[in-house]
């Protein structure tokens, strides 16, 4: 059906790379780590694919003819966030950094929020775990009703709050606000998130109403390049947020990777000629960040369950990269996203297999995709389509 899909497993890194000590990351290597963690984890279908041939993995053997042909890919972008990733993936290199908060954020910026947003005040104002934060403020947030607000290693200014204090639709509009007017250049914080919770003192809980703010992309991306070619593009899971819903025809929510499985299913089966671009955040969110390496690998093995129902529904005009946008090692001290190469299989039905080896950025996987729909471009990267 000639469609190209780009699959991301949301901080599924391959090792660290050369600059990851300037980001306090030496020794990450969120799958490796993970399979000696658990001695050995089982991948059989991507282990077929070529996952293996990437870096050992304790229980993901080496294949001597895999499906697929493999590689890692080196981040040049500064940073590690979801945001840059994605960027870079797409053919575009954040050449200057995000600013990090990791006092908080200054009383000029926090007092634009409360004019702006009308919030009568807020708690936190510190970098924090999401799940700690709820827990020690979430009492004080129901009895005052202020927006809880936090950040992290990242670029990120997050907005927690209960979901019967501070219903959806306001807390979405605040984020908004904040996003548009609050941050505006030339504050450069990549993603204001809204961080809906419920339940009670003692036990609350997140919800999947997740939603992120991102910037626009500073330049076109992959996404742009074909849109305005007529090339129909779809984006699902957290794609449309990361990209400002820039350069998309199509875009679908979801919440969860079991979700996103569906989905892309689906896709396969119902557009054609088209760039299928997915982000499965389940990784990330639930337990790389949350140092939950059984999970993580459990996340892991649903993917590959998940693995031959797609890749049985392609044709052979058909092209698939699974991938990832950064690291999120939940066997190091660390709860935050860690500088790694990022895995690359490129999978098509009779396509000739090869060793890709390290590539010199995430931007050849946008430029590939380019070049698969034979559109002329100025995207960064260095296309592997006929390598």
């Amino acid at each position: 059906m000639n469609n190209f899909f780009i699959i991301v497993l949301d901080g599924v890194g391959v090792g660290e790379l050369p600059d990851s000590n300037l980001y306090g990351d030496e020794g990450s290597n969120t799958l490796g780590n993970i399979s000696r963690a658990l001695n050995g984890i089982s991948l059989p279908n991507l282990q077929k694919m070529g996952l293996g041939n990437i870096i050992p993995v304790i229980g993901v053997d080496r294949t001597e003819i895999p499906k697929a042909s493999f590689g890692k890919l080196a981040e040049i972008s500064k940073g590690k966030d979801s945001t840059t990733g994605h960027w870079e993936i797409s053919g575009l290199y954040v050449d200057t950094d995000f600013n990090y908060y990791p006092d908080g954020f200054p009383d000029d910026i926090m007092q634009k929020f409360l004019e702006v947003t009308k919030c009568k005040g807020y708690l936190g104002n510190i970098a924090a775990s999401g799940t700690e934060i709820i827990k020690q403020l979430g009492e004080e947030h129901l009895k005052t009703g202020f927006p809880i607000i936090y950040t992290s290693a990242d670029s990120v200014f997050q907005i927690a709050a209960h979901q019967e204090v501070i219903p959806l639709d306001e807390l979405y509009h605040i984020c908004e606000l904040t996003r548009n007017i609050v941050l505006a250049d030339p504050i450069k914080i990549g993603r204001v998130i809204a961080r809906p919770f419920t339940g009670t003192t003692g036990n609350f809980t997140r919800t999947v109403y997740r939603k992120d703010y991102s910037l626009s992309p500073p330049s076109d991306t992959v996404l742009d390049v074909l849109y305005k070619n007529d090339i129909n593009t779809v984006s699902i899971g957290k794609i449309s947020d990361l990209f400002n819903y820039r350069g998309i025809n199509h875009y679908i929510k979801t919440f969860s990777n079991e979700e996103g499985c569906k989905e892309l299913l689906k896709a396969s089966k119902e557009f054609v000629n088209s760039l299928i671009f997915i982000n499965l955040v389940d990784f990330d969110v639930y337990f790389g960040h949350r140092n939950d390496v059984a999970g993580f690998a459990s996340a892991l093995k649903n993917f590959d369950d998940f693995l031959p129902e797609f890749l049985n529904s392609l044709d052979e005009t058909d092209r698939v990269i699974i991938t990832a946008d950064h690291g999120n090692d939940p066997t190091t001290p660390s709860t935050d996203h860690s500088r790694e190469y990022v895995p690359l299989l490129y999978y098509g039905i009779n396509k000739a297999v090869n060793d890709l080896g390290t590539r010199e950025t995430f931007s050849d996987i946008g430029k590939t995709a380019a070049d698969f729909f034979g559109i002329t471009n100025e995207l960064k990267g260095k296309s592997f389509l006929h390598e």
